[in-house]
């Protein structure tokens, strides 16, 4: 009898690359183990919300989950000291570091799952309606902020707005903040470019991303797929950070773009 799918929601944000990265991972662990395992995904929220994705796999509502930590704000502490302020250049560097970090010191906050991979976004920077080229364009601007990048916000002059990533697109129009803070991928990804015609690029904090598994199931997994998940796990949290950062390029061409902030 062939085994039953594995569920697997992930999280409807941050931007679409975490669904990207979990199709990919399903894929490679069906094709790893010859068909023996085959994992359904639900993408967008459609099974687990993100605030809820962690529960939801300890509990057993899905398999495995793909969420952000910093969307539970001091339960990940160990994971979450990636999403301060560390200048980190690209992805592909912030997701190893991530995965070498939660690797060597194991940390509590996973101990009701198997951790399968860590990833991170790219570093987050400014998309504006407006141009920033110094701390005096920034100082008193609104700007859609979440996680630990609203307090970096508040110290380069800016004022950190809260709120839903798919409100944003409005309260730019209205005026009601002046663009927001993010990794850049969103500008395809979501269409800010249309709302945001300028980015700025300050290398701020990334936002760090875990895809865990039920204990129970992955006990009851035979050691040979158990090989192959973890085989794939660095080399996953690898392809992530590289596949995003590519798409950050994909996104930036033609735009409007400020280098620095002085």
């Amino acid at each position: 009898m062939p085994p039953s799918p594995l569920t697997t929601p992930t999280s409807p944000l941050p931007p679409p690359f975490p669904s990207v990265q979990m199709e990919r991972w399903a894929k490679e662990v069906e094709k790893r183990t010859g068909g023996k395992v085959k994992i359904k995904t639900f993408p967008g929220g459609t099974l687990l919300g993100a605030k809820n994705m962690l529960e939801g796999v300890t509990s057993g509502t899905a398999d495995i989950g793909n969420f952000a930590m910093s969307y539970q704000p001091g339960r990940f502490p160990v994971s979450e000291a990636l999403d301060l302020y560390h200048g980190f250049t690209s992805a592909k560097v912030a997701s190893q570091v991530l995965f070498d970090l939660v690797q060597k010191y194991q940390p509590k906050e996973f101990a009701k799952v198997k951790v399968i991979t860590l990833f991170t976004c790219p570093p987050t920077n400014f998309m504006t309606s407006k141009p920033v080229k110094s701390l005096k364009d920034l100082k008193g601007m609104e700007l859609r902020v979440a996680g630990t990048s609203s307090e970096v916000l508040k110290r380069l002059g800016g004022v950190p707005v809260a709120m839903p990533q798919s409100e944003t697109p409005e309260a730019i129009q209205k005026g009601v903040v002046k663009g927001m803070i993010s990794s850049l991928e969103i500008l395809q990804d979501f269409k800010f470019a249309a709302y945001t015609p300028y980015a700025t690029i300050a290398n701020l904090p990334v936002v760090s991303f875990a895809v865990v598994m039920n204990k129970a199931k992955w006990d009851s997994l035979p050691a040979d797929v158990k090989k192959v998940i973890d085989d794939l796990s660095r080399e996953q949290a690898l392809w992530t950070g590289e596949y995003v950062d590519r798409h950050v390029q994909e996104a930036l061409p033609g735009r409007q773009r400020n280098t620095s902030i002085r």
